[in-house]
């Protein structure tokens, strides 16, 4: 297999670049960066292993996008990543589709509601014209579109790690009214960028929630694959970040429908998550970020108090929240070993 990577020098760009380098079936990378074309991609970044610059036909070096273009036009690509900012990512991909399956880690294919599109990020929807080609990539819920997909949208970390223990409940009708969840994360899930309140001196020692309730833009794409679970249940949804380089965890509380055990919520999660690689369930321990680091792992706990349920997710949001799930999703879409290329285990 032959893939590209656009957005090559963020983080989800960079991961990615790592995963792929070795990655048993992907043969030849194009790394693409439109700032530092040119440039031999273990000079920008120095931890990229050497099977990585083994992969790419460029020499080791960034590739422009009008090089991976060509590529594409040539019927030289498979796989086409973009690691571009959202409300970019869509017009840049456009011309690719058709010519190698897109998978889009932005925002820019993830709300089929193209008003609710408009408010979460105050502008309409980049590609309206391409979103009939498009599958949300929540590989565990969507593997059948996903086989068949054109453009597969990666979705957000928050989302993946709230969706995940909340799907087989809400599907089994087993809570009800509203949800309410409250997620952390670390520094890395705002991106590599420069800007003050991201500096090490702003958030060592600081941890805040912010955009609460219903205004983050993730808050949309959570509701919108929930009530495709079960319409009944709305969502108030609250960010935290904290002084970690990565990862995620989640708290989410919901009413319970009826009286249940909790061998009626592990039978749940194992009517939808059994056999699947990528979902632990833990029980009653609550899961931490050290457990899921550098894995592309989804650890779920719950516990139950009285007519309430507590659920407890950990993510890596550079992995399982981003370009973990982008690979799984390639793997899917190809017919690939879904653990090609993927740890399962934490880091130490």
């Amino acid at each position: 297999m032959k893939a590209a990577v656009l957005g090559a020098t963020g983080y989800a760009g960079m991961v990615l670049l790592r995963l792929l380098g070795e990655h048993p079936e992907v043969k030849e990378i194009i790394a693409v960066s439109s700032s530092q074309a040119g440039q031999p991609a273990r000079d920008v970044d120095p931890g990229l292993s050497p099977s990585v610059a083994a992969k790419m036909s460029s020499g080791g070096k960034l590739a422009s996008v009008d090089e991976a273009a060509k590529a594409a036009g040539a019927r030289g690509l498979d796989v086409i990543f973009s690691a571009l900012p959202h409300l970019k990512s869509a017009e840049i991909c456009a011309p690719f589709v058709g010519k190698a399956v897109v998978i889009d880690l932005s925002a820019d294919f993830r709300l089929r509601d193209t008003a609710v599109f408009a408010r979460a990020y105050g502008t309409p929807l980049p590609r309206p014209d391409l979103m009939m080609k498009s599958v949300y990539g929540l590989a565990e819920w969507h593997a059948d579109g996903i086989r068949a997909a054109d453009i597969i949208a990666v979705p957000g970390c928050y989302p993946t790690c709230t969706l995940l223990p909340l799907l087989p409940l809400a599907k089994a009708g087993l809570i009800r009214g509203t949800v309410i969840a409250n997620a952390i994360s670390g520094i890395s899930g705002a991106g590599r960028k420069e800007k003050t309140d991201l500096l090490f001196v702003e958030r060592s020692e600081n941890a805040n929630a912010y955009d609460p309730g219903t205004s983050h833009r993730h808050a949309p794409e959570i509701s919108q694959e929930l009530t495709a679970a079960d319409g009944s249940l709305s969502l108030l949804f609250t960010p935290h970040m904290a002084p970690l380089r990565r990862g995620m965890v989640t708290t989410t509380v919901a009413e319970l429908s009826r009286t249940v055990t909790t061998e009626d919520i592990a039978a749940a999660y194992r009517a939808s998550y059994g056999g699947r690689p990528f979902i632990s369930l833990v029980g009653s321990r609550v899961p931490q970020t050290r457990d899921v680091r550098g894995s592309n792992r989804c650890d779920i706990g719950w516990r139950i108090e009285g007519q309430h349920l507590m659920l407890f997710s950990a993510i890596d949001n550079l992995m399982k929240g981003a370009s973990g799930q982008a690979v799984q999703d390639m793997n899917i879409r190809f017919g690939i070993d879904e653990c090609a290329g993927l740890p399962t285990g934490a880091e130490l």
